[in-house]
């Protein structure tokens, strides 16, 4: 029986910890808070993240991440994107040799514009080979429910790909492999940026035709920096890139896109920062994607409009004009 470790107790990381119980593994999943772990093991519920969701008996949480670590052959790191770094370097020395690290993280890190299983290779010492993606359409609510859906395990290698296939291929949720990490992370971590836009457009009161035009140039973009990075085309035809981008622009559960309509009906970054509980994660990437165009000379005219309304203080409807008065060019 493999043995995996969840770092991170959110909505996400308590889901694919379910998803990694019913596929047969031993999981035990770290939770930064004790009392948290605690009610977990009690209760079979993460009332914080998933309430009302029955955990599977089997599934042990601790607050410990040693104990968490203890003989993993999967490491799966589900928390924030910007915390990263911080957080593996605190774990580093507890790493099993040759464990597969896993990110289910979708965003890009501040500062350094580096993807996520790049921060992970470089914190803990390991090949980029070593290291895997999951991406998709994943709500984590819908898969916590054993609702039919589809994931993307990428990893640049093949074996170790298909090994973490096996570890979490479940009656309702169907992993397919990829080696193409780089349009993998980058399908996910863009996604959120449009979905902020897909919301501000619901909030300000658009329709269908709004939606589809934010989506479809949305995911353009998106491809146009893939490509540059040396991405597969095909990627963003598949799960990680338009499975998850309709997702994530479509579903009230979207935390980016709910995010993006409190914006679109007027209010500022900080009035829904307080007001909400889970961290959206295309607000930050947002400004770590855009830079990442522009030193690769890549034109991301919706992730700039996000940027400029998240970050410099513009206004929704400001910004969709300028937008909309763009030079016109072929599709």
């Amino acid at each position: 029986m493999r043995r995996a470790a969840i770092l991170g107790s959110g909505s996400w990381g308590t889901a694919f910890a379910q998803v990694m119980v019913h596929a047969g593994c031993s999981v035990t999943l770290w939770a930064r808070r004790p009392e948290l772990a605690d009610v977990i093991n009690a209760k079979h519920e993460n009332p914080d993240y998933l309430p009302g969701i029955a955990l599977p008996p089997g599934l042990t949480a601790t607050a410990d991440p040693e104990r968490a670590l203890e003989n993993a052959d999967v490491v799966v790191l589900a928390g924030p994107s910007q915390t990263a770094r911080e957080n593996l370097a605190r774990w580093v020395g507890l790493l099993p040799v040759g464990a597969t690290l896993v990110s289910l993280m979708k965003g890009i890190e501040l500062g350094t514009a580096k993807r996520m299983s790049e921060v992970i290779s470089e914190v803990a010492g390991v090949p980029m080979s070593h290291v895997a993606v999951v991406t998709g359409p994943n709500l984590a609510r819908e898969i916590a429910e054993e609702q039919p859906a589809a994931t993307v395990v990428a990893c640049s290698d093949h074996e170790r790909a298909v090994a973490l296939q096996e570890s979490c291929q479940t009656p309702y949720l169907r992993p397919y492999t990829n080696t193409d990490v780089i349009g993998c992370e980058l399908g996910g971590a863009v996604k959120n940026i449009i979905a902020l836009a897909c919301g501000m457009a619901e909030g300000m009161g658009f329709g269908d035709n709004t939606r589809a035009s934010i989506i479809t140039r949305g995911l353009a973009e998106t491809t146009r920096l893939g490509l540059r990075l040396g991405a597969e085309p095909s990627t963003f035809a598949g799960l990680a890139g338009l499975g998850d981008l309709v997702a994530t622009c479509s579903s009230p559960l979207s935390r980016n896109r709910t995010f993006g309509e409190r914006l679109g009906r007027g209010e500022t970054l900080e009035q829904v920062l307080q007001a909400t509980k889970q961290i959206a994660e295309g607000v930050k990437s947002c400004r770590s994607v855009l830079d990442l165009a522009q030193a690769h000379g890549v034109d991301m005219p919706i992730t700039a409009a996000v940027v400029a309304i998240c970050h410099n203080g513009e206004r929704a409807p400001d910004v969709l004009r300028r937008v909309m008065r763009r030079e016109p060019k072929p599709e």
